[in-house]
């Protein structure tokens, strides 16, 4: 179980990674939250990977730790208002400037003629 986390954690990364790194605004906002979801899912597992176990140290012979559990819901909420307004954001760029290209240099020129 611990192999295939591992993996899952890493793909979410590198497509995350890649997504960031692209050109225009849509994906980056998607790599984002992509890369928030491997964090939470890294965060998670810091608890220790434990099937069928309580929560509650004293009640089984081993137990997994809440506070990791309780940070990662935390972080969803927070993760999720920041994607939409992220999303917002990008929206209102692209109506302004007509192009959601990070790096547009047509903006950057016809800034330079005004």
């Amino acid at each position: 179980m611990e192999t295939l986390y591992a993996i899952t954690v890493g793909t979410l990364t590198a497509c995350s990674v890649f997504l960031i790194l692209r050109g225009r605004s849509f994906p980056i906002v998607i790599g984002i939250t992509m890369l928030s979801y491997a964090v939470n899912l890294f965060l998670f597992s810091t608890g220790r990977l434990t099937v069928n176990e309580l929560p509650i140290v004293g009640l089984s012979e081993s137990s997994s730790d809440p506070l990791p559990q309780a940070l990662v819901l935390t972080a969803i909420v927070i993760g999720f208002a920041m994607t939409a307004y992220s999303i917002i954001l990008a929206v209102r760029v692209r109506g302004e400037i007509g192009s959601d290209e990070v790096n547009d240099s047509n903006y950057a020129e016809q800034e330079g003629q005004r």
